[in-house]
């Protein structure tokens, strides 16, 4: 899962440079305060503020061919930074070389607003001596020596408002309920212990029993810990009671109970559940990082084609609404109070998208909105598989209704999924995977997201789940159509994951290849799925059953759902308290993912 919001690219939402600015004049405080400022560094001892504001401008650094052309400097230090009668705050100025694009964080007094430094800049006031306090970079390095002015921006606080204070609220009573709950159950635990274990105890030492089982009269050993018949055995029995107390317990957590519901123990995500499912390591990436590391290599069919953009198409058909809430206010709450560092401005559009469209995350239709006007738009799956469920009672219709009836809609129903993903895919020229650049911004708006396009492997999901739940006799009956099944099945994924590096390019006009692919490749992965489930069921699962089966999956399948809605907030965390450029390496990669993770694990 990967919008494209998640690819880092600061001045995606920047497409057109600003016009000359109207204003020919600052403000009589700016200019005053500017000047104030601009005589005191060219002093032979200069003031301590004039030092910092200077040293708070964002020098040049190595490897602008690299990608390290922003200038972020010290917002720290420039907030810290006051004058004789004003104090200092942080700005940053969007430019444009050529091609290159790039923010300078600058260091200028409060007085003046975002009007009066873009003014400065283009007039070219901000200078030490005759030297630019924004250089231009040099020609060396690229073409085009003439600095364009995209955008300025002056760091403020985002003063709270009533969303704000809806959301905090919100969060208060979602963490306010389940510690709640579990105060009271811990309550009534502590109470049954105290009436039951002096009359327990005596009744136990009494006949003979004990946590572990019953001695039979003949010597035998029977254990009855684990069975609830309690309902069997008459209560005025001293065995019934001793057994039935150990049994009663209100940290059981079984399905539909308020403790399921509201508790989860620490413990419970080490318990072994009957179909363990891990996703997580298939979402948890630094998209635009790894895929530059990687562009040119073959193996990175194994991170985009397969486990980054097929996992979708794996839950669909495997196939929450309280948490994506919480996370949603949790976001607000953040990026309103947080005093981020010069990197956040690529978040602010996720606040405002917020306030304006927070209704489309509560009626699970976020995912019909443009990508770029999602809040937390990581989400946008939770509306697709909703979207997909709700059509599950009209199948169920049909199936009770009429078999055959059932038989010509659903294949209706999948074979307009792949025609519209093949019509969508040739019509807007799209790749078969989303792109790392903005050269095709129709794949998110109009293919990646939207149900029409991927409602394929929820189908098939549905119509696994209708098999398995009416089938009468095994579908396999010999080994050697297990066989085949398996390489029909490991064939299929191998061709879907190779034939996307082989298409890995944007097409420039309507491709056959391409849109037959992006037709047709999900629902493959999804039958291809399908069969591994089957042939588990069946008792053909063989090594990969027993790998899928490890307790090892269990603790990570139990909290990827939550690491799913929660990870983005960290990383916007991290990103947007930093105050310099963070040098990519593999080491700083594989620790940074680890401890998000970690994180994760332990929220």
């Amino acid at each position: 899962m990967a919008p494209s919001w998640m690819v880092f690219l600061l001045f995606a939402g920047c497409s057109k440079a600003l016009e000359n600015t109207q204003a020919s004049t600052v403000s009589q405080k700016c200019t005053e305060d500017t000047n104030t400022f601009l005589w005191e560094i060219t002093q032979d001892r200069p003031k301590e503020y004039a030092v910092q504001m200077y040293d708070a401008f964002g020098k040049m650094g190595s490897n602008v061919k690299g990608g390290n052309a922003n200038r972020p400097g010290l917002l720290q230090q420039c907030r810290s930074a006051h004058g004789p009668s004003f104090s200092a705050q942080y700005c940053e100025v969007f430019l444009k070389q050529g091609t290159v694009q790039y923010f300078v964080g600058i260091c200028v007094p409060e007085s003046c607003g975002e009007e009066d430094v873009e003014i400065l800049v283009l007039s070219g006031s901000l200078q030490f001596g005759q030297t630019s306090l924004i250089p231009p970079l040099p020609h060396i390095l690229v073409n085009q020596s003439t600095q364009e002015m995209i955008m300025t921006h002056c760091l403020s606080a985002i003063a709270p408002g009533a969303l704000d204070a809806i959301s905090l609220f919100v969060c208060c009573v979602m963490v306010a309920i389940p510690l709640a709950a579990t105060l009271l159950t811990a309550i009534i635990k502590w109470q049954r212990n105290r009436e039951v274990r002096p009359s327990a105890q005596t009744s136990c030492s009494n006949t003979g029993l004990n946590l572990y089982g019953t001695m039979k009269t003949n010597g035998s050993y029977s254990s009855d810990i684990n069975h609830d018949t309690e309902e069997n055995t008459p209560a005025s029995h001293p065995e019934a009671f001793c057994t039935g107390a150990f049994r009663r317990s209100p940290y059981r957590n079984q399905p539909g109970s308020p403790e399921h519901l509201l508790i989860r123990p620490r413990r419970r995500l080490l318990l072994p559940e009957r179909h363990p499912r891990s996703q997580l390591l298939w979402i948890i990436y630094n998209y635009k990082n790894w895929r530059t590391t990687v562009e040119s290599n073959p193996l990175q069919v194994l991170t985009i084609s397969g486990p980054v953009f097929l996992a979708v198409d794996t839950f669909l058909l495997l196939g929450i609404q309280p948490l994506h809430m919480f996370v949603m206010c949790l976001t607000i709450e953040l990026i309103s109070l947080i005093q981020w560092g010069p990197y956040w401005f690529p978040f602010i559009d996720t606040l405002m998208d917020c306030k304006t469209y927070w209704w489309a995350n509560l009626f699970l239709i976020s995912n019909l909105l443009p990508v770029h006007e999602i809040c937390i738009p990581w989400s946008w799956y939770l509306s697709l598989d909703f979207q997909c469920y709700a059509t599950t009672p009209v199948l169920v219709y049909f199936y009770r209704l009429n078999r055959g009836v059932f038989i010509v809609v659903a294949g209706g129903l999948l074979l307009m999924t792949t025609v519209a993903g093949a019509v969508v895919t040739a019509l807007m020229h799209l790749p078969v995977f989303q792109p790392s650049t903005l050269t095709s911004e129709y794949y998110v708006l109009y293919y990646y997201v939207k149900p029409y396009t991927r409602y394929g492997p929820f189908l098939i999901g549905i119509l696994a789940g209708i098999y398995l739940t009416t089938k009468k006799d095994p579908l396999l009956k010999h080994k050697w159509q297990a066989a085949l099944g398996w390489i029909f099945c490991l064939s299929v994924m191998a061709a879907v994951i190779g034939l996307s590096y082989i298409l890995k390019e944007t097409p420039a006009s309507p491709s056959v290849p391409h849109a037959l692919y992006q037709g047709l490749h999900r629902p493959l992965w999804a039958l291809a799925v399908t069969w591994i489930i089957l042939a588990c069921e069946d008792g053909y699962g063989g090594l990969i059953k027993n790998l899928l089966s490890l307790g090892f999956w269990v603790p990570l399948s139990n909290i990827s759902f939550a690491c799913y809605l929660t990870h983005p907030v960290f990383i916007i965390l991290y990103i947007g308290l930093q105050e310099t450029p963070i040098h990519y390496t593999d080491i700083n990669f594989v620790s940074q993912h680890l401890f998000i993770e970690f994180h994760e694990a332990t929220y």
